[in-house]
């Protein structure tokens, strides 16, 4: 017989070609995806245990809340937050694509620029009010360690006193340092930062409650006018709102982390562990520590910080402050630092890297000056509530596009070409669908802001509305959702691809 044939050579499909305009190393799917259930886990406690998380969960205790009403609220909030989560992470993890790229396949190839900076511009706003709170927790360790240092405070410039300015310096350094060194260093960081934060806080609880005595803790801690039944429910579901409008951030950004997550399963397991069983917990620690505050201090004291403060113990002041810098860095790093990274080198890859587009994040958030808009319960809601507004519509007009109007199915290449033939060319590089389901969305949320406040402060009418601006998030995400829906159903931009 004759020999056989040589078997032929398997042949390779060539590497497809990203046009450069729309790629770089970071913008690039990921060729290895290796994040386990434990680092998304890890992420969530770098993401919760900060000083902005416990300051607005003691925030609600203003709304007029008790204790078991703020814990409800809590657990709502952070449930919704979970199953959102769970609906940005898929198109990310499957992909390997961060928020900006993968916005491509909604607004085009050049029209995902918009959603990019948006986001960018949110995440140096939230950079600046999480670096600032960190700061809190160093200027007490100055305080205490170098007294004299408190004559800096004789000294302020547009609203913050040099030691303000020194504390903040310090943090933004290093924050970048640990930002420059790469995700690998982060997911390092993130990975011990969450856990050692709780022991911290355990022991802060334990020691209140001793001192206190467990009898002598009331969890009746509503501030302010006394709720009824209906005003009590109608409060909850704003302090509900208001904690979905907190992680609105974190949430649109989870995408830029999920993508390296081993599997989709993985992620959804590292979500389950890392936002209801972990804030769970956290929100105990919470109500239990601002409880004891009470019979202890004399005074409900809500910020973690001021508490410390208050102990006035060397030990105590030390690792209570360097704690929360810590937990603070984390949360920043992870949700403020990363994100408009990708957002502004998604502008023009080439001449902005994933380092640039971070720094201009961090020099953006000191011109903003956060400590003047972020300083009390009033603030902090009417924050959330902007940025809730302008967050909704990026997040309902992406989850339309992928879940509904694509169905679940991205050209991963077309997402790198500026080829007119290009599936996600659509108009010059825009989907106008998606561009006008962002209006639709953020005009009226953002007037649910405003406008209400305005008429109350002007004495325009007499009758309270404010309340309407608590829902900004899910009123910008419901109107983005269901325009984009619409417009692709009666003039689809973009075209179902074959499951083949």
């Amino acid at each position: 017989m004759p020999d056989s044939a040589p078997a032929a050579e398997a042949v390779r499909p060539p590497e497809p070609v990203h046009d450069p305009r729309l790629t770089n190393e970071d913008l690039a799917p990921l060729r290895e995806q290796n994040w386990s259930s434990y680092n998304i886990f890890a992420f969530w406690m770098s993401d919760v245990h900060s000083v902005g998380g416990y300051v607005t969960a003691g925030s609600l205790f203003a709304l007029g809340l008790a204790s078991w009403q703020v814990l409800i609220a809590l657990l709502a909030g952070i449930l919704i937050v979970q199953f959102f989560c769970n609906l940005v992470a898929k198109p990310s993890q499957v992909t390997g694509v961060p928020f900006p790229v993968i916005n491509r396949s909604v607004f085009g190839v050049r029209g995902a620029n918009i959603p990019a900076v948006i986001r960018g511009l949110i995440a140096i706003a939230w950079y600046g009010v999480q670096t600032y709170l960190a700061s809190q927790s160093l200027i007490i360790v100055f305080l205490k360690f170098w007294p004299s240092t408190a004559s800096w405070n004789q000294h302020t410039f547009l609203g913050l006193p040099a030691l303000g300015y020194v504390a903040y310096a310090i943090l933004w350094v290093a924050q970048a340092a640990v930002f420059w060194k790469g995700m690998e260093a982060i997911k390092r960081f993130i990975d011990w930062a969450g856990p050692a934060v709780y022991v911290v806080m355990i022991a802060l609880a334990v020691y209140l409650v001793a001192k206190a005595g467990w009898g002598n803790i009331s969890f009746n801690l509503a501030q302010g006018r006394h709720l009824d039944v209906t005003h009590s429910f109608t409060t909850m579901l704003s302090a509900i709102a208001l904690v979905v409008s907190y992680f609105s951030g974190p949430m649109l950004n989870f995408g830029d982390f999920s993508r390296y997550g081993k599997s989709f399963d993985a992620v959804k397991r590292g979500n389950l562990l890392g936002l209801p069983v972990n804030f769970l917990f956290f929100s105990l620690l919470t109500v239990i520590t601002a409880s004891a505050t009470v019979p202890v201090f004399g005074e409900l004291i809500t910020d973690p910080i001021h508490t410390v403060e208050r102990i006035d113990t060397t030990f105590a002041i030390l690792l209570g402050g360097l704690t929360f810098v810590i937990a603070t860095v984390g949360i920043n790093i992870v949700a403020n630092f990363i994100s408009p990274a990708f957002d502004f080198s998604n502008v023009n890859p080439q001449k902005i890297s994933w380092r640039t587009g971070g720094m201009i994040a961090a020099v953006g958030s000191v011109v903003l000056t956060p400590w003047n808009w972020y300083s009390n319960p009033t603030a902090i809601h009417y924050t959330l509530d902007l940025l809730g507004a302008l967050i909704g519509p990026l997040f309902g007009a992406l989850i339309a596009g992928y879940y509904i109007a694509s169905r679940q199915r991205v050209a991963v290449d077309d997402m790198f070409t500026l080829d007119p033939r290009g599936r996600y060319w659509f108009r010059r590089g825009y989907n106008p669908n998606a561009v006008w389901s962002l209006v639709a969305g953020g005009v009226p949320a953002i007037l649910a802001v405003l406008v209400p406040k305005l008429v109350l402060d002007l004495d325009v009418a007499t009758v309270d509305v404010t309340w309407i601006s608590n829902y900004s998030w899910f009123i910008g995400c419901g109107l983005g959702f269901v325009t984009l829906a619409l417009l692709e159903r009666s003039r689809p931009m973009i075209k179902v691809m074959d499951p083949a």
